[in-house]
């Protein structure tokens, strides 16, 4: 599991590997993640956007951008957490992502929460099976 804390947020991630959607002759590999956001101490505010940095195992960077987490906008007051799952496509065995949730508190200031940086890993044991 990866862990993070920054403006009184705090992030756990974990990662697993789904063997079922990969096709490694095709050089796709499917890596599933599941996020929890917790407000620890911070301003209440709403989840509005999201900006994550994917690198693959060969050094290549994509960013992507877009509104919100699965389609919502989540709001954290005051101990409140929220957890969601999603899945990032590579075609590599390995790589990694960081990103940023963007927040607006309900006084209009915006401010960005910081994720840790967490690894996506075809296991050893299953890569003979390819």
């Amino acid at each position: 599991m990866y862990h993070s804390e920054s403006n009184g947020y705090a992030i756990q991630v974990k990662t697993v590997f789904d063997l079922d959607q990969s096709n490694p002759l095709q050089r796709h590999y499917l890596f599933r993640y599941t996020i929890t956001i917790t407000n620890v101490a911070g301003t209440p505010a709403q989840l509005m956007a999201r900006t994550w940095h994917i690198e693959d195992g060969t050094g290549d960077v994509r960013k992507v951008e877009g509104p919100g987490v699965i389609g919502e906008h989540p709001w954290f007051g005051r101990g409140e957490s929220f957890k969601y799952s999603s899945f990032c496509p590579l075609p590599t065995l390995a790589g990694k992502m960081r990103g940023q949730f963007h927040m607006r508190a309900e006084d209009g200031t915006e401010f960005s929460i910081d994720t840790p940086s967490f690894r996506f890993v075809v296991p050893e044991a299953l890569i003979d099976r390819y």
